[in-house]
Parts: C-alpha cells; sequence; structure tokens
C-alpha cells in the first residue's frame, strides 16, 4: 500500500502523509476515540479530492473529512485517510448583503467569517463554544449549534445550498427546488438521480412515513441529531402539502460526512445582533431549582440560557485563566443560570430582569441575582465556555467521560429527564458534571469514569445504553448538537427503530455505495466501547521525571489534552495559544499535536526511555515555550513544561547538541564577552566575522546579534551602592540580577534602580545564581532544577511580604512562580511556594504600590505622551499585562494602547537557530510588526521582554523600550 500511497502523493497538488508521526496525530479528535489512519492529506483543489474519492474506490479504503477535529464523538476518527480540508479550503468566496447570504468553502473558521461580515450589518448566527476555531464545513456536517440557539437554531435552519463531490466523483449541488423539480431530478439516470429517486421511494411510503413520526424525536426537540433527518425531509414537499421546498441540506447538515464531500456551502446570514446584552445570573441551591428556574425565565424570551454546575466552578478555583473571570460568584452555589436579554439599549433589560427575579423568589428559587453588562459578559461566557476543557483538568486517570453529554428533550421535561437522570448515575455510585444549555432542553452530562480499567470500560457502555432508553421514553435525541459518530452510532437503531434504520441504511448505501465516505458513523457503527483512547488494562510505567507533577505523573498530565483544540484559534482571534500554529496553520503545530505525540510513545513505546522517539522531537520542536497554553488551554497542559521535560530525557538518550549546550551556558559565555566588551562587540556587529560565527554556531545569518554593554550591572551596582552607602530607607526591596539585564540591558538595569531609589526604595541585589532561564529554554533541566534549590536557599531568609524578591526581565523573574515551584526539592518545597508569593516583575510591583498609594502621579511628568505595548508572552501566562499598562498611565497625560499580539516570535534562543527564523519572523508578522511599523515616531513602542525588544528591532528597525525606562524618563 505504501508504493499506492507515494504514487497517490505525487499526483495531488497538495500534500498526503503516511508516516507514523502524522497518523499519529490525526488518530484523535476531541472524544474518547483513538485510530490510527491509512494516511493524512491536506488537498488543495477540489481535483485533489476527486484524485481521492477514485483512489479510495479503487483501493477499497475510506475517506474521513476534517476540519478543526474538534468533534467529540469520534466523528473524524477513522481507518482510511484522513482528508484535511483546514489549510487550504479557506476562502469567503461571495457575499450578497442584499438577499442575506454568503458562499464559502469548508475551512472557513466560523468566527473569522462574522469578522468579514460584521462591517455588512451581518452574522453568521449558529455558534459553538469551539467558534475560534470550528469551521463552517465541520459545522455543516455536525449540525452544530450553541447557546443561543434559542433565537438562531443550528446551522441546518441557515444551511441554503452545498456543492458536493458525490462518492462517484461527480460534482452535484443542492438547494431548495419546487415539486416539478424534484421529480425531474429522480428521472437522472446518474447518482444523483438514484439518490432523489431512492428518497422519493422512502418517504413516499404511507407506511414509513407513519413510523418516521411515531419514532424520531418529538418535534418540540429542536436540538435533533439522531441519524439522517428524514423526518425533517418528511415535512417538506412533495411529501407534505403546504411545506417548504425539498433540498437534501437538511439532510447533508448533521451527516458527518458520510454522504458526499462538501467543496462550498452556502449559508443564511442574519443581521447584527441587539448592541447591548445583560447577563442576569442566578445564584441556585441545585441543579434542580435552576432547571425548574430555567422555565420561568425563558417566558421572558432570552436569547439563551446556560448552566453552570457547582463542578465546574470548583474546577475554575485552580485555573489560572478563569479566576478572573469567576468575580461574580457569591458562596458556593449548587448552580447557576446564565440568562442573557439582548436589547438595544441596557435600560430594556434591565425591568426584565428585575421581572425575572420576582417570579423566581416568588416560586422560592434563587439566592443571589448579580445582572452584568459590557465586557464582564465576555468574561461569565468565557468561564461557561471552558467548561469542556476544564473537566479533563482533573488529577489522575478518573476523567468526566463524554459518553452521554448530548441528550436532548422537550425544555419542559427537562426537571424530571435530569431527576432521571441522577438517579441512573446514583445507582452505578457515579456522579455527574451538569453544563450548557438549559433554555434548548439540553444540558451536557459527563460522568467521572476512569477508561482504563475493564470496570470503566464496562460502565462506559453500561451507562450509554441505560441513558439511551431513558431519553427514548422522553422522545428525545441522543445527540442534541454533538452529533452521532462513534460514540452514538451503535444506539440509533433503538432511538429510531429497526425500520426506520433500515431506511438510514438504505439512504447511506445510496448515496456511498462503497462505504467511501466516512464509514462506520451513523449507521454500522461498531461497538461504542471499542477503538478508544485507552485499553482496559494497560499498563505504563512510572515515570522518573525533573519536573514535579501534582497528583499525577508526565502520561497523565499530556492526557489532559481532551483534543478540544483551542490552540487552533488564529492570530485573529488574539491570545498568545499557539504562535507556530498561528503561522503554520499545520496540525503538527499545534499545542494538541504535542501532546497527542508524547501521549503516544509515553504509552505504547516499547523503549526502556519512552521519551527517546524522533517522532516526539519533530513534534515538539516549534513549540517556542511560550507558556500560552498554560493559562489559555482550559486543561492547563503546559507543553513548555512537557517539552523541557522531554528534551531533557532525549539527550540522555543522544546526547546534548553543541549548540543547545552553547545557549544554556549564556551566562558563561557572557562572562567573557564582558573582560572585553568592545572586542566581544565587534565580533557579533562585524558582517563577515559575525556571519561566519552564526554559521558555525547554527544561528540564522540574517539575525542580529545581542551586544554588551560596556559594563555588568552587578559592577556598576557595586560601585554605585559604594557611593551611596549612607542612603537608607524604610522601603526595603530586593531587585534579582538577571542574567540578560547583567550583560545585556545594563542600561535598563541601572534606571530602574535609579527610578526605585527615586521613588523612595533602598534597591538591594542580594547574592543569588542565575536565573536558569537559557537552561530551562534548552531542556537542561537538571542544571536548571540546581539553580533553582540554590537561589531557593540563598533568598528564602530574605524575600518576604515587606521585602520582595523584584525582576525587570519576565522570563527570569517569573522562574520563581512557576518552574521553580516544579523544580525543588522536595524538602525545599513549600519554602519555595511561599517565597513565590512576594516575587514579582518590576511592572507587578509598581502597580501593586500604586494601589497601595507609595508611588503617585505628582512624582512624574505632565506631559502627553501615547505608548503601544507589547506584553511578554509568559508575563501573560503568568501573570497579566493589566500591571504594566497601571504603571505606564502613572503619568495622568500618558495613555497605552496594548497590541493584540501573542509571542512575538523570538522566545529566547527560538529567533536565533537558522532553522526557525523564518518562522519567528512570520509569527512576528502575524499582528506585531505591522502594528509597529505604522505608528508614527512620537509614538512609544514598550516591551518588558528583551527578546521582544530584540525583535522588535530586527522586524521593524524600531527602538521598543522597556517601561522602566519610560517611567525614568518620565520621573519629574
Amino acid at each position: 500500500m505504501n508504493e499506492k500511497l507515494q504514487q497517490l502523493a505525487q499526483s495531488l497538488e497538495g500534500d498526503c502523509y503516511f508516516d507514523n508521526k502524522m497518523r499519529i496525530l490525526y488518530a484523535t479528535d476531541a472524544s474518547a476515540y483513538r485510530e490510527m489512519p491509512l494516511a493524512v492529506t491536506m488537498p488543495k483543489s477540489t481535483d485533489d479530492i476527486k484524485k481521492l474519492i477514485a483512489f479510495a474506490r479503487a483501493n477499497k479504503t475510506s475517506l474521513i473529512p476534517r476540519t478543526a477535529g474538534t468533534s467529540l464523538a469520534g466523528q473524524v476518527v477513522g481507518s482510511g485517510i484522513i482528508v484535511d480540508v483546514s489549510k487550504s479550503f479557506t476562502q469567503i468566496l461571495e457575499l450578497n448583503k442584499e438577499e442575506h447570504w454568503v458562499r464559502v468553502q469548508p475551512g472557513v473558521i466560523r468566527d473569522e467569517l462574522n469578522m468579514f461580515l460584521k462591517p455588512h450589518g451581518l452574522f453568521f448566527g449558529p455558534e459553538t463554544s469551539t467558534a475560534n476555531r470550528a469551521m463552517i464545513g465541520g459545522m455543516v456536517g455536525n449540525n452544530s449549534c450553541g447557546s443561543n440557539s434559542v433565537v438562531y437554531r443550528s446551522t441546518r435552519e441557515h444551511l441554503l445550498e452545498v456543492k458536493a463531490i458525490l462518492s462517484d466523483g461527480s460534482e452535484a449541488e443542492f438547494k431548495t427546488i419546487n415539486a416539478e423539480e424534484f421529480h425531474r431530478k429522480c428521472e437522472v439516470e446518474t447518482l444523483e438521480g438514484k439518490i432523489y429517486k431512492k428518497v422519493r421511494s422512502i418517504l413516499s411510503n404511507y407506511d414509513n412515513q407513519v413510523e418516521i413520526r411515531k419514532e424520531f424525536p418529538k418535534k418540540t426537540v429542536e436540538r435533533r441529531n439522531t441519524g439522517y433527518a428524514v423526518d425533517l425531509l418528511l415535512e417538506t414537499a412533495p411529501f407534505t402539502a403546504g411545506e417548504e421546498g425539498f433540498n437534501f441540506c437538511k439532510l447533508i447538515a448533521g451527516s458527518e460526512g458520510t454522504l458526499a464531500f462538501i467543496t462550498e456551502i452556502k449559508v443564511n446570514v442574519v443581521p447584527l445582533p441587539p448592541k447591548e446584552t445583560g447577563l442576569l445570573c442566578v445564584h441556585f441551591n441545585s441543579i434542580d431549582e435552576a432547571l425548574r428556574a430555567n422555565l420561568i425565565g425563558l417566558k421572558y424570551h432570552p436569547s439563551a440560557s446556560e448552566l453552570i454546575d457547582h463542578y465546574i466552578l470548583e474546577c475554575t478555583k485552580d485555573n489560572i485563566e478563569q479566576r478572573k473571570n469567576r468575580f461574580f460568584v457569591q458562596g458556593d452555589p449548587g448552580a447557576i443560570l446564565v440568562i442573557e436579554f439582548a436589547k438595544e439599549k441596557r435600560e430594556e433589560i434591565i425591568p426584565i430582569a428585575q421581572q425575572v427575579e420576582a417570579d423566581m423568589r416568588a416560586a422560592g428559587l434563587g439566592y443571589h441575582f448579580p445582572l452584568l453588562f459590557g465586557d464582564d459578559t465576555k468574561k461569565i461566557w468565557t468561564l461557561r465556555k471552558a467548561g469542556l476543557g476544564l473537566l479533563s483538568n482533573l488529577p489522575g486517570d478518573d476523567k468526566a467521560v463524554p459518553v452521554i453529554e448530548d441528550t436532548a428533550v422537550d425544555v419542559n421535561d427537562l426537571p424530571d429527564f435530569i431527576a432521571e437522570f441522577n438517579v441512573i448515575l446514583k445507582k452505578h455510585n457515579l456522579y455527574s458534571v451538569h453544563y450548557a444549555h438549559a433554555g434548548s432542553g439540553e444540558i451536557h452530562l459527563r460522568p467521572i469514569i476512569n477508561l482504563k480499567t475493564e470496570e470503566g470500560n464496562h460502565l462506559f457502555r453500561t451507562i450509554a445504553e441505560e441513558i439511551a432508553t431513558l431519553v427514548k421514553k422522553y422522545h428525545g435525541s441522543l445527540s442534541g448538537e454533538h452529533g452521532d459518530g462513534r460514540l452514538r452510532g451503535e444506539f440509533i437503531k433503538q432511538m429510531v427503530g429497526e425500520k426506520n434504520y433500515q431506511l438510514l441504511r438504505d439512504i447511506k448505501y445510496t448515496w456511498d455505495p462503497e462505504n467511501i465516505f466516512n464509514p462506520n458513523k451513523i449507521v454500522d457503527t461498531p461497538s461504542m466501547n471499542s477503538m478508544l483512547r485507552y485499553t482496559p488494562g494497560q499498563h505504563t510505567p512510572k515515570f522518573d521525571t525533573v519536573f514535579r507533577y501534582y497528583n499525577q505523573d508526565v502520561l497523565q498530565h499530556a492526557e489532559q489534552c481532551n483534543g478540544s483544540g483551542d490552540c487552533r484559534k488564529t492570530h485573529l482571534s488574539g491570545g498568545t495559544m499557539c504562535p507556530s500554529f498561528m503561522a503554520t496553520r499545520n496540525e503538527k503545530d499545534t499545542t494538541r499535536a504535542r501532546a497527542n505525540i508524547l501521549r503516544e510513545f509515553l504509552t505504547h513505546s516499547d523503549k526502556v526511555n519512552r521519551f527517546d522517539h524522533k517522532e516526539i522531537y519533530e513534534v515538539m520542536d516549534l513549540c517556542l515555550s511560550c507558556k500560552g497554553c498554560k493559562s489559555e488551554c482550559p486543561s492547563n497542559v503546559d507543553v513548555a513544561k512537557l517539552k523541557a521535560e522531554f528534551m531533557q530525557h532525549y539527550y540522555d538518550a543522544n546526547g546534548v547538541p553543541f549548540r543547545s549546550r552553547l545557549i544554556a551556558n549564556f551566562s558563561n559565555s557572557a562572562r567573557l564577552g564582558a573582560i572585553m566588551p568592545g572586542v566581544y562587540n565587534f565580533v557579533m556587529t562585524n558582517k563577515t566575522i559575525s556571519t561566519l560565527v552564526k554559521k558555525i554556531s547554527g544561528f540564522a545569518v540574517d539575525r542580529s546579534m545581542p551586544t554588551m554593554y560596556k559594563t555588568t550591572l552587578m559592577s556598576w551596582y557595586k560601585k554605585h551602592q559604594t557611593q551611596n552607602s549612607k542612603v537608607k530607607s524604610q522601603k526595603r526591596i530586593y531587585l534579582f540580577c538577571d542574567e540578560f539585564t547583567n550583560y545585556n540591558d545594563t542600561e535598563i538595569g541601572i534606571k530602574a534602580i535609579q527610578l526605585l531609589e527615586r521613588l523612595g526604595y533602598e534597591v538591594i541585589i542580594p547574592k543569588h545564581e542565575e536565573s536558569g532561564r537559557a537552561w530551562l529554554s534548552k531542556g537542561l533541566i537538571r542544571e536548571a532544577k540546581k539553580m533553582a534549590n540554590k537561589n531557593i536557599k540563598l533568598l528564602c531568609s530574605l524575600i518576604s511580604e515587606e521585602t520582595p524578591l523584584i525582576g525587570i526581565e519576565p522570563s527570569a523573574i517569573l522562574t520563581f512562580r512557576d518552574e521553580y515551584v516544579d523544580l525543588a526539592d522536595d524538602d525545599l518545597y513549600t519554602t519555595a511556594v511561599e517565597m513565590s508569593k512576594s516575587v514579582f516583575t518590576i511592572d507587578e510591583f509598581i502597580a501593586k504600590e500604586i494601589q497601595n498609594g507609595n508611588i503617585c502621579k505628582e512624582q512624574f511628568t505632565k506631559e502627553k505622551k501615547k505608548i503601544m505595548l507589547h506584553g511578554h508572552c509568559q508575563q501573560k501566562a503568568l501573570s497579566s499585562v493589566a500591571p504594566t499598562v497601571q504603571a505606564l498611565t502613572l503619568p495622568e497625560n500618558y495613555t497605552v494602547e496594548t497590541i493584540p499580539s501573542g509571542c512575538c516570535g523570538m522566545a529566547g534562543s527560538f529567533g536565533y537557530e537558522k532553522e526557525h527564523y523564518d518562522l519567528s519572523m512570520k509569527i512576528g508578522e502575524l499582528v506585531l510588526f505591522p502594528a509597529v511599523r505604522k505608528q508614527i515616531d512620537d509614538v512609544v513602542i514598550a516591551a518588558p521582554g528583551t527578546s521582544c525588544r530584540h525583535q522588535v528591532k530586527d522586524g521593524t528597525g524600531k527602538h521598543a523600550k522597556h517601561p522602566v525606562e519610560i517611567l525614568y524618563e518620565a520621573l519629574m
């Protein structure tokens, strides 16, 4: 087969991979399933897709269409050829503002489509919690909807037309047609004609009509993705008089790529929603109270009504990003119902919310009713949407598994349904997380199960069977929005009856006689507890790691990635994670891919050192260790930490490369260079000599190299301390003299000390080791551990809330808050944790002192100045840029605008390395460089990070300043 795949690869315009590494990366989605595909392709044209169809037919294999790969029921997992259209089929083809429709390719991201539509006063209504990376093709395949479905319903209701390639390679276009056109289609002797003829024979049959109307979900259950939507096709002309015209798009929506390969999609778009939204966040003592109150809230026609239960609220307490978003929570509620009202003016919302509160209180429901507007609403929705990922953040092997989490019933049946649901779980000694779409009759419910055990695997199936029976009792849909896939396909026969199930099979095999399109989904699905990520009873060894992993091991930390794909968002959606993916748009370069590859080999390797695999190295290579995933990944998967751990063990087996050791030894090299800084700088700036040095060292020839200051900060400080030995202050602080400030950015260090002294602080540089940041960045973490332990011992007796440790370079000082805690010896762990609470970036310290009234605006100029700020990526992940903004706006006429950039692309040594230089600059070009270039000369560019400032200089020719330089120059 490899020879045939090689020939296929040569015939395609796009890419075709059949190596082990790429197959592993596409063996999973966001579900519990794992199956190795035959190959992975990225077609560039419809001709490529036709070639793939022909290949599949000739070689008795299959095609699995895939966009963002965020499906929760195993829809894009299979043994055939993955066809990833997320990189090339990304064009918005046509917009008709007057008729309110847009035509797109399947790889267009939902949120980015709405960015395009917004200037025209339009938007695409259906959304998902994955909307910043979910693509329209995937939304059609899955018939996606989201929290606003009470207003905008599902994708199906907005799907107007589809262009597709059928299983015989022919092209077809599906849209609304009248009865005459429908019958004409049936007479055509093509595969398309056979498809129309088959559905006519099925839906014209009176017995079939009776059976469909009897067995399919209630019409009042608007969220329904159970099987193919033949019940909806039945309610169109020519089968039901007086109804809308026939459109196969109703069937294609929710068909999960099993019928045809979509190449173009035309969807309805609607006017932008009202400008003002208010969220009434009602607190309840129990879920049952919340669900009964939901029926009261729905009487007032909200645009959403979403449930968040206490398990998710507990998870948010330990999540760096989500802690900021739970500001509105009072006490420990059993559940919170978030009811959204949208109007043109805030004044229209307030009385509605007051009436809802009055009605609920009269019914004895709810104890706290905060009404939130503006930016606060974004925080609430971010909290709700993060629920899925947060559920994967449980330590150990017990996880909240997606097994019965997509059931939908009539909203009036919801309280009773959930009550019976929980009785079933209690019978099995299980509890479930409850969250999501109360307003639509769908609550996502995830029981906690360990799928690595035989007992857990059996329970996974038992629960699915019993809940399917319960859903059938209420005439609901087993899938409300997440689809059938591998997870629920097996139970469709039970949900719609044997006769109807055979009709669904007839439809599938009329469209796709040779079963080449995404087989084993919806019909003929294998057992739902087979082909899971985890094999029951699987054994993995104990890993001897350098980093500390809390209540878990390194494998379990990687397993926290559930595949939700938050790392696939682009730079247009903001945030830091994941800079390499933002630039390449390759799945291989996602945070998810790095967790997947590590999980795969740590689970299945037959080597003693399970880290010793070139495939892991290749996938980890483009991780910039920006730490964005530590905060932005809802599961808090710290891939920078995992990469460093992996690199140490990989080096153990393969040796440490010369360049890696050279970079790690930066401090020692700089110490030598500082002896004769003029000579060092000549070598680094002379074009001929520096080019030779860069080539020998493996650095990019086009990258400028950092130079030495005429003295080190420590040398300057010792002289300064002697001259100012009598100057004392009750406000004493300790300054960490990081290696980058000591040798390269000495002027910034000098100004920082002078600034702090002018503000009334006694600045002491205590004895300490280098930060170890360079060692950490190259994965030499055993050496970094030694430095961490030494620094903890040297500084722990000095550092306290009254005498904090502050640092100038974020990547260095933040090691005390991040890596040091994970690296410290067991007997130093508590000390490291306590000390970390009194360690701050200099921006944070100044902002804190402003809040305490110890620094005031009167000490600074009244001159006007505009500042454009680029935050350091590790600062964004572990702290915030808010303190930097607060510090820089201390001069009363200084204004700060934050550049919506993620990582600058330099990332320590990454941007210097010859093989990474082009990607580094490409990342810079996403947001940062264009934003800097368009500023007039009077605008000050601020960047706390030394790497960031260097990247700005190389990428734009402009000089960026550290915030302390700006404040020092602003002193009166």
